[in-house]
């Protein structure tokens, strides 16, 4: 029984993690960027369903994979991708790990809640401090602190709040009719 259920969540984990990489493409060629280089997409809702539907971890996995294959179109040179891993792995993990203590709707919106929060935090510490300084090899503007703190304040950390409670609502409104899917 155990290695039915592990199997079927390696399915599940597969096909959510195609659907993310689906629509991180759209995403991508639909050219929609937010100051130039944030694309707004919806490539972390899969994630957050297989957070909520498989744990914690089948929602990193779910990240990972589909910024691996992402690397394919990318032009950030990994930089991107690996910014993208780590703020959205961090907000999936924080929605799977308080959904799974708290299975409830109100438990649901806590946990998309705390996950929006963290990964606004998490999100502006990296930037500041670990990929705009990458980028900054390359786009030597953003060498100065002062320029990195205010992008991070005034436009990297306000898109990632507004893409959390939007992911959030569309999560809200659509998990319980997936839910007898997703838990196939």
């Amino acid at each position: 029984m155990q290695k039915t259920d592990s199997t079927k969540a390696i399915v599940r984990i597969g096909i959510l993690a195609a659907i993310a990489v689906v629509l991180q493409y759209l995403g991508s060629f639909m050219g929609i960027k937010v100051g130039g280089f944030l694309d707004v997409e919806l490539s972390d809702y899969p994630a957050i369903l297989g957070a909520l539907a498989i744990g914690p971890m089948a929602g990193v996995l779910i990240e990972l994979i589909k910024n691996i294959l992402h690397l394919a179109i990318s032009h950030t040179g990994f930089i991107g991708e690996l910014a993208n891993f780590v703020i959205n792995g961090v907000f999936v993990l924080v929605i799977g790990l308080v959904y799974k203590k708290y299975k409830t709707k109100k438990g649901a919106i806590g946990a998309l809640l705390a996950g929006t929060i963290v990964m606004c935090i998490v999100g502006f510490f990296a930037n500041v401090y670990v990929m705009l300084p990458f980028y900054a090899k390359f786009m030597p503007a953003l060498e100065e602190m002062s320029v990195r703190l205010n992008m991070a304040s005034t436009l990297i950390t306000p898109f990632n709040f507004v893409k959390g409670i939007v992911l959030g609502l569309i999560t809200l409104f659509s998990y319980k009719p997936l839910s007898p899917i997703l838990h196939k």
